[in-house]
């Protein structure tokens, strides 16, 4: 009987396992092929590149200590005792310095730093100061800075009052937007721009640019009411009353009254109302009744 011989299986296993060596060894030595020729074709050298990563690995590093940090509230410690030691040498809060403030009330000013007080320099948030002062009405803008070593300063930009707006209860000084001021009195009220009608002090900055368009007659205007939310009624210092027309063709009326105005002195005159809401015409009003019928026509054909 015929012996047949087989080749051990150690054999062959020990000969695949070479050949998996051999195939992992070709790919490694293409693959580092090609990531040399990839970093030789870029202008740095080997030097640089290893500087480059080492960058790279102490900034990672030094991210993640901040992060950790962060959590830990070491910057803010080490804020704090920056801020102490500033202190104890002498920066911190002892005076307070405010400028540009005529008719607010300086206290009011004072109130709001008054925390600051004996604070350390470093701690002093000058844009929260800044947003604690816009909260007075009279404070159009303010400017807060630090002047070492120990002096807040506070600049003060006041609005600028321009009329009296009259309310249900009250009269409201404001300024040429509209925004309020503060409660005045009848007599504090006296010679000054009367704003009345529901919705008037909306409309404050509109009046304005009505009244620029004849900038002589604005000297002589005592009161302007707004009526019916879309027109106004001027009221002069003699006491005549203009009715102008709704939106844009108000100026245009108001020009054309200074004009007529300018020829047959309308202000002053027997008229204690005029009526401008029709159209390159004007209906004047006497004291008892229509004003006579030869004035009225003189100043509609001019």
């Amino acid at each position: 009987m015929a012996k047949v011989k087989r080749k051990p299986t150690g054999v062959r296993r020990s000969a695949a396992a070479r050949s998996r060596t051999q195939k992992a060894r070709a790919a490694k030595k293409h693959t580092s092929g090609l990531l040399d020729r990839a970093m030789a074709a870029l202008p740095f050298t080997e030097e640089q590149w290893h500087k480059f990563f080492l960058f790279l690995i102490v900034a990672a590093g030094l991210g993640i200590a901040w992060t950790v940090a962060s959590y830990a509230g070491v910057p803010e410690m080490a804020r704090t005792e920056i801020a102490k030691s500033a202190s104890r040498a002498g920066f911190e809060v002892e005076r307070v310095r405010v400028t540009g403030v005529e008719r607010l009330n300086r206290q009011a000013v004072y109130e709001r730093v008054l925390g600051e007080q004996d604070r350390p320099m470093p701690l002093v948030e000058v844009d929260e100061i800044r947003e604690r002062l816009l909260e007075l009405s009279w404070v159009k803008d303010a400017r807060v800075s630090r002047q070492l070593p120990d002096l807040l300063r506070i600049d003060i930009v006041e609005r600028e009052p321009h009329a009296v707006v009259r309310k249900p209860d009250r009269l409201i000084l404001v300024d040429a937007t509209g925004h309020e001021l503060e409660p005045v009195s009848s007599e504090q009220a006296k010679g000054m721009l009367l704003i009345s009608g529901p919705g008037a002090q909306k409309q404050v900055a509109e009046l304005n640019r009505l009244l620029d368009a004849a900038p002589a007659l604005k000297p002589q205007i005592a009161g302007a009411e707004w009526v019916g939310n879309r027109r106004w009624n001027l009221t002069f210092k003699t006491d005549q009353l203009l009715a102008l027309p709704e939106g844009d063709k108000g100026p245009a009326a108001l020009v054309k009254f200074a004009e007529m105005d300018g020829r047959n002195r309308l202000i002053g005159g027997k008229a204690i109302a005029i009526d401008m809401r029709v159209p390159d015409r004007a209906y004047l009003r006497c004291a008892d009744g229509p004003c006579p019928q030869g004035m009225s026509a003189q100043v509609e054909a001019e």
